[in-house]
């Protein structure tokens, strides 16, 4: 979301976006090593090396990189049952604790929870946009529910408040008398024509709210407003009337209740028509909010109600909630794991270091480089926990070079090292790193292809202030 203006950065950002769109998770991961390999680059042209060099070393390194990944494959984690809520929170537990340490447990139960409600038959059509996430302050994470259908932060517009096995009808437009496009001008002699101008236009709104609940309708959903006169005729008609503004929430309802939005005020097809098992005006935490539930197992919409103490607290919740469900569809397509904690990166570079060794052109000193900066990853861990980076890089190294290849930071410093996927069953996803690692050398080897930048200036003189004269 950061205005990025230098072009190399930009390159960088956008590498970060392009792993947002193919897994969702990991951007941070993109960036950080994405500026090592550069800060890594910059030392290596200041030793005389030419960046083609340089770009070929990088290359083979995440040749060889990319190979070795395979080998590191935590054994068993090749098959998963996508409908066992522990298993899939257990492995979607290492994304989210790398956000939200401390509550990973609930989240991973919850996203788990979330995930599997949603998920097709073919789970390759997994969409992470069917899990909604409701934001009520008050209360703690703690009170986290999980709902099969949609929540809906406003109160309904009627008095009718509560529907079991309800059919809905969708409407884009407004529920009101429409008014004419262009101006028109109505004579009225005498007190006789005014009442039955009046009456013509409520018998015409009643006649459409009549249409409506004929065809089985009991709930009436709007994108736009409803006028008095038709919620006067829907209380009549015992409906319910349910008004939702943004066309995007409108469209998850659809999908939600499998309805068909309709874009004039008529009498709706019975194929229109959507089904929902309840719906339910409840006070959550102070907030009205309208509930609606579906009851079979195979709801296409699922709501995560977040509760916590500020808005601030949730907005983090709820990115951590995104990352925990991208990790779920990174899941459905592989579902392999690594070894978490820097674990992976500090056996990628030890291999490295002694794979550079072997070469014998002036590539070697751009692998060696590439095995340095993947030390980042394990060393932000450790500042961020408050240790010594240097000792736990060190501590780490001797591990891996004894044959612990699982072998991760340990935050709470207790031990110098930690099988974090034997102790705690934290893992990184493989997808996750694979694109990763491949978008950042990527985003790094068409910087370095550059020869020079020329930023181009607008022509003109300088821009007028707000409020200065147009012309």
């Amino acid at each position: 979301e950061l205005e990025v203006a230098p072009p190399a950065a930009k390159l960088l950002v956008m590498a970060a976006q392009a792993q947002e769109q193919e897994i969702g998770d990991g951007t941070n991961l993109v960036v950080t090593f994405g500026g090592e390999l550069l800060g890594m680059a910059e030392e290596l042209i200041r030793d005389g090396l030419h960046p083609s060099e340089i770009i070929e070393g990088y290359e083979k390194a995440l040749g060889q990189t990319l190979t070795w990944l395979d080998e590191l494959v935590i054994p068993g984690s090749e098959t998963l049952d996508l409908k066992d809520k522990i298993a899939i929170a257990k492995r979607i537990k290492g994304t989210l604790s790398s956000k939200q340490f401390g509550y990973e447990e609930i989240l991973a139960e919850t996203c788990a929870e979330a995930c599997i409600d949603v998920c097709p038959k073919n789970a390759t059509n997994f969409n992470v946009d069917n899990v909604r996430v409701c934001k009520i302050v008050g209360s703690s994470l703690h009170d986290n529910t999980v709902v099969q259908g949609m929540i809906i932060k406003r109160d309904c517009e009627g008095t009718v408040k509560h529907i079991k096995d309800a059919k809905v009808a969708v409407f884009g437009c407004a529920v009101d008398t429409s008014s004419t496009e262009t101006k028109g001008t109505v004579l009225i002699t005498c007190a006789t024509d005014l009442e039955n101008y009046s009456r013509g236009e409520e018998e015409m709104m009643e006649n459409y709210i009549k249409m409506i609940a004929d065809s089985g309708a009991t709930v009436i959903v709007s994108g736009q407003s409803f006028g008095e006169m038709a919620m006067h005729f829907i209380e009549r008609y015992g409906l319910m009337a349910i008004k939702l503004p943004s066309k995007f929430e409108l469209r998850r309802f659809c999908r939600a209740t499998n309805a068909t939005g309709i874009i004039k005020l008529g009498r709706p097809a019975a194929d229109e028509l959507g089904f929902v098992s309840q719906i339910d005006v409840k006070e959550i935490g102070g907030t009205k909010c309208v509930v609606v539930e579906q009851n079979d197992k195979t709801s296409r919409v699922a709501t995560i109600v977040l509760r916590g103490s500020t808005e601030n607290a949730m907005d983090d919740i709820e990115r951590a909630v995104d990352d925990g469900v991208n990790a779920f569809k990174a899941l459905t397509k592989d579902s392999r794991t690594l070894p978490a904690g820097g674990a992976t990166e500090i056996e990628l570079a030890h291999r490295l270091a002694a794979f550079g060794r072997k070469q014998t052109g002036l590539d070697q000193y751009a692998i060696e480089k590439f095995s340095r900066a993947l030390e980042v990853v394990p060393r932000t861990l450790a500042e961020n926990a408050g240790l010594n980076a240097t000792d736990v890089v060190y501590n780490l190294y001797a591990a891996h070079a004894a044959g612990n290849i699982n072998a991760g930071v340990d935050v709470s410093s207790e031990k110098s090292w930690v099988d974090l996927a034997a102790s705690e069953s934290i893992a990184d996803v493989y997808l996750v790193k694979w694109w990763a690692l491949k978008l950042a050398v990527e985003a790094v080897c068409t910087v370095l292809r550059v020869d020079q930048i020329i930023m181009a200036k607008q022509a003109g003189g300088p821009k007028s202030g707000p409020g200065g004269d147009e012309d």
